[in-house]
């Protein structure tokens, strides 16, 4: 098949919708496909697609006011274009919102199948940045995804949400993660001394930091006796959360093996965000063998087997936080338990299951184009 992809983040960028779409074309190549990306441009020029997995189309954009490491596409004619050139059989739209409306439009008009990918809460941000706005956001998400030939909602909590706003024809299909690179073998003592060099447990959260992610509700864990914090991630809160988060030890932003590293050197890994549709960290640190402390909600609620992998705890609670933290330091033995049951948990979860799927997904889409074309 030929699939153009239309992303609304691709590499360099370091997030979900840009991870999920460059492994998505990745498997796609290994399968014999031929994908085509279409994304905004980044401040990296062209240099940024070098190590891409297939050809990448960039259309002029902007950093977002605020937020300068999220850049937002302008309105341009090279979507359609690439869509033709391509001659797409199918049209991937990778948590469409700027870029990807305008990647569905175009696939409307060239009679071109679409497949939607959910994956960013545009409803839970509009809650966090400008207190108002749900309705709105939800209005947008079921307009643009509702002239999809399939939703695909990464998680069960998704699904519902989709479903209950009216969002017709959705599917599950979740993310996978890379049980190669992510392993608990990679846990590094001289790495751990450099942490907490007081031999202190280090509970991790990896990340961008962004207020939606509500990361300040690690405060309580810091001042544990005996537990360090690690932050890894960067974005716009970090100036607000070095001062929220006292004793925390902020590494910036960390990819490839060094990030597996760091992973495999938690004892803990705390996530604060309730607004996840899937959240790929909480997997990554599944399969490094590390136990997790989560919210009780969105996707974490698919991938945390409460009391056998980690702890689900109130979405918003920084005493349950620091609690179930807590609970942790004091019992090595569960933490060993639950790491391991995480890293079982995930062993069956790779790209190459998940990308499979999605191909399925891909033609089941076709077959019914067809069918109602005869």
């Amino acid at each position: 098949m030929r699939v153009v992809i239309v992303t609304e983040s691709f590499p360099p960028d370091v997030n979900g919708v840009a991870h999920c779409a460059l492994q998505t074309a990745r498997h796609l190549v290994a399968r014999g496909h031929a994908p085509l990306v279409v994304a905004p441009a980044t401040a990296q020029g062209a240099g940024a697609d070098l190590q891409a997995p297939c050809p990448v189309v960039r259309v002029p954009s902007l950093p977002l006011p605020g937020y300068p490491q999220v850049r937002v596409a302008l309105p341009s004619r090279r979507v359609a274009a690439a869509i033709v050139e391509h001659r797409a059989d199918i049209v991937h739209l990778a948590s469409p919102f700027v870029l990807g409306v305008r990647g569905m439009a175009a696939a409307a008009r060239l009679g071109v199948p679409a497949v939607a990918i959910y994956q960013t809460d545009l409803a839970g941000y509009a809650r966090t940045y400008v207190h108002a706005g749900e309705a709105a956001a939800w209005r947008r998400i079921r307009s643009v995804h509702a002239a999809a030939d399939r939703t695909l909602a990464p998680s069960s909590a998704a699904l519902r949400d989709l479903e209950a706003h009216g969002v017709p024809r959705v599917s599950l299909w979740p993310r996978g993660v890379d049980t190669v690179r992510f392993r608990p073998d990679l846990r590094d003592q001289a790495l751990r001394r450099e942490l907490a060099p007081n031999g202190e447990l280090i509970v991790g959260y990896v990340g961008r930091l962004a207020p939606e992610k509500q990361i300040e509700l690690l405060a309580g864990v810091c001042g544990l006796e005996g537990v360090r914090v690690v932050v890894v991630g960067d974005g716009p809160s970090e100036p607000g959360l070095r001062q929220a988060l006292q004793g925390a030890v902020f590494l910036g932003r960390r990819t490839g093996d060094e990030l597996a590293r760091i992973f495999a050197s938690f004892d803990v890994f705390a996530h604060t965000g309730p607004f996840e549709t899937f959240c790929q960290t909480v997997q990554e640190a599944m399969a490094s063998g590390v136990p997790v402390v989560a919210p009780a909600a969105g996707g974490p609620l698919d991938l945390v087997a409460h009391g056998r992998t980690g702890l689900l705890v109130p979405p918003r609670d920084a005493a349950a936080v620091r609690d179930a933290v807590w609970s942790l330091a004091a019992d090595p033995a569960l933490r060993a338990a639950y790491g391991a049951a995480g890293r079982a948990m995930v062993e069956g979860r790779t790209w190459a299951a998940v990308g499979d799927q999605l191909i399925g997904h891909y033609a089941d889409v076709r077959t019914a184009r067809t069918a109602v074309a005869a």
